[in-house]
């Protein structure tokens, strides 16, 4: 569905993330005079990946306390989600409902045959039927996508990454005599922040080609900037708390179920400005809303 340059984009960014990684494996295999801590970095790497991937459904289900419901019970949700599924030609992913108040919904699973969608107690209050149509989209879209592996891969080297880091700024690079303190607690310091910022952006180029390709899918993008603008608003009312679990699937939800700040908090946050999608979308249908 694309015809846009973001899918080139993601891949730049996971050279430049994969890059950092393998830099500071070389930067410790040079302390050490040995070519080992490259591919043990490497092996972490494919690991943590490998984990994140095989069990996002789980782990984000698990940490919004989300049960499954039926089609007896949601009704609306059921009959949305067929419908959207079958004009993409794909599965029918498991539904759940998650009790919070908090205004927001997830797409996760490793493939459309492996999927759950999952919507929060407080989204199916906030929107109409037309409004959840736009949303469900975008989530869909996600899986559609393979962006759980893109953001499981993403997260997982931005982990190692960090934790390499920190082994660098603890324990140093092996070789203290040819080592430049200065330089490697720079290294240190900076390889985190240059690998969060690049997960960042990865994040919020997936979310964009979610509003774009779920505005096809659904032929409503004006009907999805309506229920962004609700959602923002809703989550200001109604955040999640700052839960670790919360936050490490935070990057699943269509919006950033935290309470927004400004400066650096907004430079860090996984969604894009909302007032930049929901942009996008109303020149997607070449008006604006309302």
């Amino acid at each position: 569905m694309h015809n846009h340059h973001n899918g080139l984009k993601t891949a730049a960014l996971f050279g430049v993330l994969w890059a950092v990684l393998l830099g500071l494996g070389a930067l410790i295999a040079t302390g050490m005079r040995s070519s080992a801590p490259i591919w043990i970095m490497a092996l972490i790497g494919v690991g943590t990946t490998a984990y994140g991937y095989w069990n996002s459904d789980k782990i984000a289900i698990r940490s919004m306390q989300a049960y499954p419901v039926t089609e007896a019970e949601a009704p609306q949700l059921y009959q949305i989600v067929r419908e959207l599924s079958v004009r993409a030609n794909q599965p029918m992913p498991r539904i759940y409902v998650s009790p919070t108040m908090a205004p927001n919904a997830f797409a996760t699973g490793r493939n459309p045959q492996n999927a759950a969608v999952c919507c929060t107690q407080g989204i199916l209050q906030l929107l109409d039927a037309r409004e959840l149509r736009g949303v469900l989209g975008h989530e869909l879209m996600h899986v559609y996508n393979r962006d759980i592996l893109t953001s499981s891969v993403a997260a997982a080297v931005a982990g190692v990454i960090t934790s390499v880091g920190q082994m660098l700024l603890f324990f140093g690079g092996g070789d203290r005599r040819n080592a430049n303190p200065l330089a490697l607690i720079a290294t240190a310091l900076l390889a985190p922040f240059a690998a969060s910022l690049i997960q960042m952006a990865i994040s919020r180029t997936r979310e964009y080609d979610a509003d774009e390709d779920g505005s096809v899918l659904t032929g409503d993008p004006l009907a999805l900037a309506s229920a962004l603008r609700k959602i923002e608003q809703g989550v200001q009312l109604a955040p999640l708390p700052q839960d670790q679990r919360l936050v490490n699937t935070s990057h699943l939800m269509i919006a950033n179920p935290f309470r927004s700040g400004g400066g650096v908090a907004r430079m860090f946050s996984t969604h894009p400005p909302m007032s930049e999608r929901i942009g996008r979308l109303e020149r997607m249908a070449g008006r604006p809303l309302g």
